[in-house]
């Protein structure tokens, strides 16, 4: 291998690592706990952007003919609730602004994937080398949804709603009955005590597969997408104009660019759609009694 190869392949290696780098910030003692620092601040303007929209589509909405973003609202609104009605059978206020908050929240943190890969990072860096620091270490992601951290706390908190929904729709005592008394039921108080702990193992592997695949299907859908922007950014790294192969390699990553970027827009909304339908239908579940 030459050293242009070496030298190549080290800066690919930089490359991949700095985008997939938090910009993070230890708190406490022997680095108690870490945040993604990025993911929080993105996360916040998102949802804060959120509710400055629907907030002011709900304030200025008006009888008979709507505005474009009114219209375009309400159309979000009305398929939303639709679902709902469909899907959840229980009576709850809370499940379709709920719904809407989650698919809405999701694409917009899916969402930004769409922006290329390397500009909010190089707008960063620049700041950070115009205060006189380091920009090798000006670390950012911009997709909330590429990191973990946010995945499993969305899942975690539609995990905690399931419970919540269980115990209001079927009482404290419904809802302990059930998990000691469900799937397999036995006529009679030996057979019901003989098959509480195999219920009671099936309703932990039950409830603990919810928030797992809830979290690792999103998180992992952004991640490669993510990275695949960043594969597609690598084509033409470092590489001289005056090189004819970077024309041809330019040319290769205009069109891969443009493919994937409309592919990744459906993926998008999918994953939005999908985790907020599973989030709908595992409240219905928790709401009905077996």
């Amino acid at each position: 291998m030459s050293v242009e190869e070496t030298a190549s392949g080290a800066n690919s290696t930089e490359y991949i690592n700095h985008h997939l780098h938090h910009l993070q910030v230890k708190v406490g003692d022997g680095a108690f706990m870490t945040l993604n620092v990025d993911t929080l601040v993105f996360t916040l303007v998102l949802s804060l952007l959120f509710l400055f929209f629907f907030l002011r589509a709900a304030r200025k909405a008006t009888p008979g003919v709507p505005g474009k973003f009114q219209a375009f609202v309400e159309i979000i609104v009305g398929f939303v609730d639709g679902l709902v009605r469909e899907t959840f059978h229980g009576r709850s206020k809370l499940i379709a602004p709920l719904s809407i908050t989650i698919f809405c929240l999701v694409f917009l943190m899916n969402f930004m994937d769409m922006v290329p890969v390397d500009l909010l990072p190089w707008m960063w860096a620049a700041g950070h080398e115009a205060a006189g620091h380091d920009p090798a270490h000006a670390y950012l992601r911009v997709v909330p949804t590429a990191d973990l951290n946010t995945t499993f706390g969305l899942s975690l908190a539609v995990f905690l709603l399931i419970q919540v929904f269980g115990i209001g729709h079927k009482g404290l005592g419904g809802f302990t009955k059930e998990i000691f008394t469900a799937p397999f039921h036995a006529h009679g108080t030996v057979g019901k005590i003989l098959l509480a702990p195999a219920n009671l193992l099936l309703r932990v592997i039950e409830e603990g597969v919810r928030p797992l695949s809830l979290s690792l299907r999103l998180f992992g859908n952004m991640y490669a997408g993510e990275l695949i922007f960043i594969l597609i950014a690598l084509m033409t790294l470092g590489s001289s104009l005056a090189n004819v192969g970077t024309w041809v390699m330019g040319g290769a990553q205009l069109f891969s660019g443009f493919a994937w970027t409309a592919f990744h827009v459906l993926i998008i909304t999918l994953q939005a759609f999908i985790f907020m339908m599973l989030t709908i239908v595992y409240l219905s579940m928790s709401a009905e009694s077996h």
